[in-house]
């Protein structure tokens, strides 16, 4: 599942988004610059924000109440008729598998609800009487047991707060013997975002139609069916959907028939399906059009939207047809259905859902309009698409056996994106990007409150808390990390070997390392794949006592159980002697207590160059100091080349001060990404006190000649965060005089932008950075052209064609933008998170964002349910911008008064408190040295340094 923060970071990139590494520099200011979530901007002024907020309330409720965090009850667990449940854990037994489900489902959506009946086929492993599966809110009745030796009643015991049925048998199931099981069932459509929902859209005429759709990932299947609903429990699937004549129906396989029913209804029936996990199933029942081609190895590739929206498809269809064609040949494994379907759905809170063969996403994150949509928009839509389509190999063929590993779905289909698009979209620059996921994970990883990218978790809120930065962006960093130490060929020999392994199977973390340890075992040697043999040699690095390999072999297992078995990253300190490099390492953590830090090694992939040598020295890091010798001394050395590896490096003694006469001078002698990654270490070292401000600061000085996106932006990145601190200070003079300075540094770069469409991807998505921050701090070249492409917009009525990528620059009249689109349609309940978070953001609507947040804390949480994304993501964007020990007493105090069921055990909430603690003593220590330095500082800072 590609979360919809994957798509928020480029529509926060067009929401004044100044920076890929941080969430929380965005300045939105009402008159000028709030921003709705999705690619159409609707932007709002002060009068009118309570009005735009209060468009989403009342929330429906959504079904279900929380579980509590345990995996196993409290006390004896009671069913629902008083009697005893026969099973107290959350996790289903495994005495009985499930082998076939055919489900035959009838939506209504006129009353909005459904019915359906299901006969599971059963295989039992062990002598039982019960048989216990998952089922959500439904009505369950007319529940039989098929045997051969006939059909039986079965007693039906509900027990809601784990969510599980167990069906009881007067006679011993038998172990070796194949059952089935019947059940009806009947439910409303959910009014939230998950299991069998009711969807709708606004026709150009006014008209709201209403369509059905599903999510079922992670635990929301049984909302729709009852089903063993875990990961492991993979089964086949045969569908029927009964319906209207007005809708057509979609589903993970091809239709094969309709069946004319009684009273004008039809029933699609579908083929069966390969054996997946129930988290996978879909359906939809809507009016949608589509649009199709075939790949060159055979697959139907289709791509369905409402139909005023189906000339938006054109671009999804090629990316789709070149990914599916670029998987099927990298993994070197056939994909295994008839079709593939992406589907654009108008009420979507995921970004995006990797059903097998159908996979569905927002409408923002699948539909390209050339004419309206960005570069950011393209590389957006097609990132997504390449993230869900990795997945039909890594978590739809071969799935992670509990969500615990959830990363070995999400951090492999994050890190395929960007090795799928650099070949067939070499035009989007991915690499350009890259980067920027490893800070935001990061900026979560290096808090207390972070968990190990593999965690235990037991129930749905803890499954749902999965679905992060640390799953997702630390998960594609750490093989990103991994794939550079192997080699690139290695690496995909290994991941091959993983997949044709475990095919329609489920895995744990060591199945991984061991298909990538045993790479070089002669059956692999395959000479189109393996262009670097010699890895496969006892190659020795030079160091003091390290080298690559333990013993005769490399032991991936006990590298890679350092980085997915522990919380955090390493911090490597390097202090340069002469020939001598010393090294250390420690874990890098925000916090005042220096015990946090303790106990913790990693097994770190090193590399560096010096200023003697480009060529890229390898060296493993295994213990907690070492040291290395250089073949000369050299002016410097920077570690991390590229920023390949998840770890932040400290130049003791001289070293931050080489590297800034580098910089200074030369600053191409350091690759893009190299520079981006000292910005960043540098000014997150200040933040643990490791390094001076002004030394960062210093270091900043060199941006005036940056040009390239990823310097530029985490330059943005780490610079207008501290101005941000100051606006919940009250802080003006000071807070002026910072966005000052940043206006000067970046000048002659803004200066140079072009206003139009001109550029490659990155250089479009820089000039998008660049024009909004300079237009929003009234930087008076910029406002003039923006108030004269405005002006000349509006008095053509709307009909002028504005270059896509400057237009939230151009738009500077926003109470004329309101005014036109509340004659469209209402804004989406799913966009509400990024519209409280972007007020939350501005110096005048913080505390009215903060005021309505606690005052809706319940919908929200009935809506969005609690341990998702869209929860946490409002929790963290509205505090962590918070500098005041009376703001952390107010936000302390709020979630201190919610019990479990209110969301008290969230991890984000304790994201918030040391959010706010960091930013506190950052203030505290730093802001007499910020003040000082741009004192002496800014007034030097000339046009001609720019």
């Amino acid at each position: 599942m590609s979360e919809f923060y994957e798509l928020r970071q480029f529509k926060l990139l067009k929401c004044q988004s100044l920076s890929l590494s941080r969430l929380d520099y965005l300045n939105v200011n009402f008159e000028q610059e709030t921003k709705v979530r999705g690619f159409s901007t609707v932007s709002v002024t002060m009068s009118l924000a309570p009005l735009l907020l209060l468009l989403f309330l009342p929330f429906p409720p959504s079904s279900g109440a929380q579980l509590p965090n345990q995996g196993q009850a409290k006390d004896p667990p009671i069913a629902t008729n008083g009697q005893p449940f026969p099973w107290d854990r959350m996790r289903l037994p495994k005495t009985i598998f499930p082998l076939h489900y055919d489900l035959t489902i009838h939506p209504n959506l006129t009353t909005l609800d459904f019915t359906g009946l299901v006969r599971i086929e059963l295989d039992v492993l062990e002598d039982t009487t019960m048989i216990v599966l998952h089922a959500k809110q439904m009505q369950i009745s007319h529940v039989l047991l098929l045997a051969p030796e006939g059909v039986r009643p079965l007693q039906v015991l509900e027990y809601p707060h784990f969510h599980q049925l167990a069906l009881q048998s007067d006679s011993v199931l038998t172990k070796g013997r194949r059952y089935e099981v019947q059940l009806r069932f009947a439910a409303n459509l959910s009014d939230s975002f998950h299991g069998f929902y009711k969807s709708s859209y606004r026709t150009s005429s006014g008209e709201v139609r209403v369509m059905a759709s599903t999510q079922f990932e992670a635990t929301f299947a049984r909302g729709a069916f009852p089903c063993f609903d875990e990961p492991a429990f993979k089964a086949n699937f045969t569908i029927r959907i009964i319906r209207e004549p007005r809708h057509i129906t979609i589903s993970n396989m091809p239709q094969v028939k309709t069946v004319e029913l009684p009273g004008g209804l039809l029933e699609d029936h579908f083929d069966t399906s390969v054996r997946m996990s129930t988290y996978l199933l879909a359906y939809i029942v809507s009016d949608f059009l589509s649009v199709s081609r075939t790949t060159q190895h055979g697959v139907k590739i289709s791509v369905y939207a409402v139909a005023e929206k189906i000339d938006q498809t054109a671009f999804a269809l090629e990316a789709a047809v070149k990914l599916l064609d670029f998987y099927d040949d990298y993994f070197d494994i056939p994909y295994p259905l008839p079709k593939q379907d992406l589907a654009a759905i108008p009420d979507f809170q995921s970004g995006a859902m990797e059903n097998w063969g159908l996979t569905t996403y927002r409408e923002a994150g699948l539909l390209f309009d050339a004419d309206r949509s960005s570069a950011s928009d393209k590389l957006a839509i097609t990132k997504v698409i390449a993230h869900e389509l990795a997945h039909q190999w890594f978590g739809n063929l071969v799935t992670m056996e509990w969500w615990n590993d959830l990363w070995l779905n999400e951090g492999f289909a994050k890190f395929m994106e960007f090795i799928s698009l650099d070949v067939t979209y070499p035009e989007l620059q991915v690499d350009d990007f890259f980067l920027g996921k490893c800070f935001e994970a990061m900026e979560v990883d290096s808090l207390s409150s972070s968990h190990p990218v593999s965690t235990p978790v037991e129930n749905p809120m803890q499954i749902q808390e999965m679905f992060d930065d640390v799953s997702y962006d630390k998960g594609a960093c750490i093989l990103n990390m991994l794939r550079d130490f192997l080699t690139p060929e290695a690496f995909e020999i290994g991941i091959i070997k993983y997949l044709k392994r475990f095919s329609y199977q489920n895995t744990v973390n060591s199945h991984l390392w061991e298909s990538l340890t045993n790479v070089c075992s002669s059956d692999d040697l395959d000479e189109g794949r393996m262009k670097h043999k010699e890895f496969c040699s006892n190659r020795k690095v030079q160091s003091g006592a390290t080298k690559w390999y333990s013993g005769d072999e490399l032991d991936v297992r006990a590298i890679m159980d350092t980085w997915t078995l522990q919380e955090g990253f390493p911090l490597v300190t390097v202090e340069v002697r002469g020939r001598e490099v010393r090294l250390s390492q420690e874990r890098y953590l925000k916090t005042d207590d220096p015990s946090l830090t303790e106990g913790f090694l990693w097994q770190i992939p090193l590399t560096y160059v010096t200023s003697a040598s480009n060529t890229v020295h390898r060296f493993l890091l295994k213990t907690k100091t070492d040291v290395l010798y250089l073949p000369q001394e050299v002016d410097w050395v920077k570690f991390n080349v590229d920023m390949c590896g998840y770890y932040m490096v400290h130049y003791a003694g001289e070293g931050w001060n080489s590297i800034i006469k580098v910089l200074q001078h030369n600053h191409t002698a350091l690759t893009s990404n190299d520079r981006a990654s000292l910005i960043q270490n540098v000014f997150q070292l200040v933040s643990v006190g490791k390094v001076r401000l002004d030394t960062a600061l210093e270091l900043s000085l060199y941006l005036s000649r940056e040009t390239e996106i990823m310097a530029v932006t985490q330059g943005f990145g780490e610079l207008v965060p501290l101005y941000k601190l100051m606006e919940k200070r009250d802080m003006p003079a000071l807070e002026n005089q910072m966005k000052s300075y940043i206006v000067e540094l970046f000048r002659g770069l803004i200066d140079r932008q072009v206003w139009t469409d001109s550029g490659s991807v990155s250089e479009r998505v820089l000039k998008s950075y660049l024009l909004l921050f300079a237009c929003f701090r009234n930087y008076a070249p910029c406002l003039t052209k923006a108030t004269q492409l405005f002006n000349e917009w509006k008095e053509s009525d709307g009909n002028m064609s504005l270059p896509v990528d400057i237009t939230m620059a151009v738009f500077d009249k926003l109470q004329w933008m309101m005014e036109q689109s509340l004659h469209g349609e209402v804004m989406k309940t799913q966009d509400l998170p990024d519209v409280v978070v972007s007020i939350s953001r501005n110096p005048r609507g913080y505390k009215l964002a903060w005021d309505f947040f606690r005052a809706n804390w319940a919908n929200f949480i009935k809506k969005f349910d609690l341990g998702s994304n869209s929860v946490s993501y409002m929790v963290k964007g509205v505090t962590n911008q918070y500098s005041t020990r009376e703001m952390l007493h107010e936000v302390r105090s709020f979630f201190g008064s919610l019990t479990e069921e209110t969301g008290s055990e969230m991890r984000c909430i304790q994201q918030s408190y040391e959010s706010i603690e960091d930013n506190i003593r950052w203030m505290d220590t730093n802001l007499p040295l910020l003040k000082a330095w741009l004192d002496r500082r800014s007034p030097r800072i000339s046009h001609e340094d720019l």
